[in-house]
């Protein structure tokens, strides 16, 4: 009943998409640049440092901005960076400058930080104060899944190629980059007025169904 509501059916896909970005970020660098630079996991926790630094600072700003202005330009700009972060890495090499790299990485994670306050608050949208727990819940189980597909689908490709790393990473990055702009796109569509509409209308449903039988009922 509760994807009934499209921002709801929209704010679960987001997770999902949204969050296998950031388990496809973490498993592909952990890899390039152990075995591509041959740096020693706790220097390559460093360089990823000023990722998790924005991912932190935009999940604050975040929330504001979706207090003052609401969840769908939250969305729209999440998606947007997160889908330029991927692009500046589609084309690494062995040798790419420490200083690219970074770069890469803080756009990434401000798209990364700004998409979880919308997730949220979009599921909620609508919905009877009594069911909020449990759709909020059920968000972040989507986002928890699309961690795990991130991994998942970004390691199917890696190991799929026969072209080395590097070079299967291009195509692994392509398909991230793509569902920055899948983040974008839904984002749009659930925070749209037929959206809003379908929310009100399942929400309205849902408190009916939920609410307690007259006595005389019983």
């Amino acid at each position: 009943r509760y994807f009934r509501s499209a921002p709801f059916s929209g704010a679960a896909l987001i997770g999902v998409v949204a969050l296998a970005t950031l388990g496809g970020f973490l498993f592909l660098n952990t890899l390039y640049l152990q075995d591509v630079r041959g740096y020693s996991a706790l220097h390559a926790g460093l360089l990823t440092i000023p990722m998790a630094a924005m991912l932190g600072v935009f999940a604050t700003v975040s929330g504001r901005l979706v207090a003052s202005r609401g969840p769908r330009l939250a969305l729209i700009v999440s998606g947007g960076l997160i889908a330029v972060g991927a692009i500046l890495l589609i084309g690494l090499s062995a040798h790419t400058a420490v200083w690219y790299l970074i770069l890469a990485y803080l756009v990434y994670g401000a798209g990364a930080g700004l998409v979880t306050a919308p997730i949220t608050n979009t599921a909620l949208s609508g919905m009877p104060r009594d069911q909020a727990g449990v759709a909020g819940a059920i968000a972040s189980t989507c986002r928890q899944t699309g961690a795990a597909v991130g991994v998942a689908v970004t390691g199917a490709i890696i190991a799929a190629s026969s072209a080395g790393f590097v070079h299967a990473s291009h195509a692994a990055w392509a398909v991230v980059a793509g569902c920055g702009v899948m983040v974008m796109l839904l984002g749009m569509v659930s925070t749209g007025r037929w959206a809003l509409a379908t929310a009100e209308r399942n929400g309205a449903r849902l408190a009916t169904d939920m609410s307690p039988a007259p006595e005389g009922a019983r």
